[in-house]
């Protein structure tokens, strides 16, 4: 499958999720989705608060009960999310540096589990319909959004090759 039928496939889904959003009785509607939205994205950043970042960078995952990451442990060569705990905890814990030194793509996503957790609140306190607007600005900008979505998780992913794995790139540091 090619990036751009991978990119129109995102692009449909979104559509979709708007269609509906868009297509549901204002009110009540919008305070259950803000209700989901805000609390699963404070669930996220509330967890991430409460657990302690892996000073290797990866496997902070671990303090929730979940194994060893498969394709690390198999391979020794770190996932596309590799860190990713680790650095939401580094942001949680007010440590952006770190978190970036970690794994940058999280620089992309923590602040979208933030937005989600003020968007998915105003709707449930309110009821405004702020999701519908958040749908409605990502559907006219799709295909830029799930460029930085692909390309960042990429680009973090082979940060952290670099990182894990210096010598195969032919970089010697200390």
């Amino acid at each position: 499958m090619s990036v751009t039928q991978t990119l129109d496939q995102i692009g449909e889904k979104v559509n979709d999720i708007a269609e509906r959003v868009e297509n549901a009785p204002p009110g009540i509607m919008d305070r259950i989705a803000g209700g989901l939205l805000g609390g699963g994205a404070l669930t996220v950043i509330g967890i991430a608060n409460q657990l302690t970042p892996d000073p290797n960078g990866y496997g902070t995952h671990r303090q929730l009960g979940l194994g060893a990451c498969t394709m690390l442990s198999l391979t020794g060569w770190p996932c596309p999310m590799c860190g990713m705990t680790t650095t939401f905890t580094l942001f949680a814990h007010l440590r952006p540096v770190d978190a970036i030194l970690n794994q940058p793509f999280g620089t992309v996503l923590f602040p979208i589990t933030c937005a989600m957790a003020g968007i998915g609140m105003v709707d449930l306190f309110t009821g405004r319909g702020a999701l519908r607007g958040a749908l409605k600005w990502i559907q006219r900008r799709e295909r830029l959004w799930a460029g930085v979505l692909l390309f960042g998780m990429l680009g973090g992913w082979l940060y952290k090759c670099v990182k894990m794995h210096p010598e195969v790139f032919g970089l010697h540091w200390s």
